[in-house]
């Protein structure tokens, strides 16, 4: 077994602080991201210097043969404020030919219900086809075999079981569809690594605890990338839970990585 194995099989899911098992760990993070909510969208783009909108971009783009069918049916999980599902329907609206009423909605879901309000707003103010909906990423309540497409962005890192979570999204993926886990990851060596480091574990939780005023959720966000599987160790567990084709790409100097499979 590789190093990063041993790493994903030694976590099985996000465990914040003072949690014992899956159901508190999957309640304080639901718990922690409801009372952020209102400085969430405030705090990603400034802590990021706004780059989250790029990758999101970017993971539009690479599935943009999806995108492109106004037919196919569209899921991201664990959506927060909806930044990605909003992305992903500016996709369709660049990639697809088919007027508006012709496209399916993008689907998106969280469990923390002030996040759904706020990705609603946007929505709204936008005049976007997407759809919004209350769901446990690990007890979706979708069909088998209803999507052409699932994507998760810096949330799957959050659920209480990597593996049932990947079987979850697989149990929901038509055959043949594709998968899209956008996290972060800490860089393995080099200068950059370091820089990375110290700005996840010391500046981002004070900068990040002072505006929103937790300083919980803002330590556990670089606690959860450290102890997170590594690109390989992710895809290792994508491969278990019956995904083939499984590929990512890393931006951002090695933090921030999309991982790419299709359901066998």
């Amino acid at each position: 077994m590789t190093a990063s194995a041993e790493k994903a099989e030694k976590l099985p899911g996000t465990r914040p602080e003072g949690t014992r098992d899956e159901r508190e760990a999957s309640t304080r993070v639901q718990e922690m991201f409801s009372r952020i909510a209102p400085r969430y969208d405030f705090l990603n783009h400034f802590l990021s210097l706004s780059l989250d909108h790029v990758w999101r971009r970017r993971t539009a783009q690479r599935f943009r043969e999806i995108l492109a069918r106004p037919e196919a049916r569209v899921l991201d999980l664990c959506c927060g404020t909806g930044d990605l599902a909003l992305a992903l329907e500016r996709g369709r609206k660049r990639f697809s030919s088919a007027a508006a009423r012709e496209r399916r909605a993008v689907t998106g879901s969280d469990f923390a219900q002030p996040m759904l309000d706020r990705a609603k707003e946007k929505a709204e103010r936008g005049h976007a086809r997407v759809e919004f909906a209350a769901a446990d990423a690990l007890r979706l309540p979708f069909a088998d075999g209803q999507f052409d497409l699932v994507t998760a962005a810096f949330g799957f890192r959050n659920l209480a079981n990597y593996d049932e979570g990947l079987r979850e999204f697989a149990r929901v993926l038509k055959q043949g569809g594709e998968l899209g886990i956008l996290e972060f990851t800490e860089p393995s060596s080099g200068i950059l690594a370091g820089v990375f480091r110290f700005y996840f574990r010391h500046v981002l939780p004070r900068v990040g605890g002072a505006i929103s005023g937790n300083r919980e959720a803002y330590a556990y966000l670089p606690a959860s990338v450290a102890k997170f599987p590594s690109p390989a160790g992710l895809a290792e567990l994508m491969r278990g839970a019956g995904f083939l084709d499984v590929k990512w790409v890393s931006w951002n100097f090695g933090s921030v990585v999309l991982h790419m499979a299709k359901k066998s």
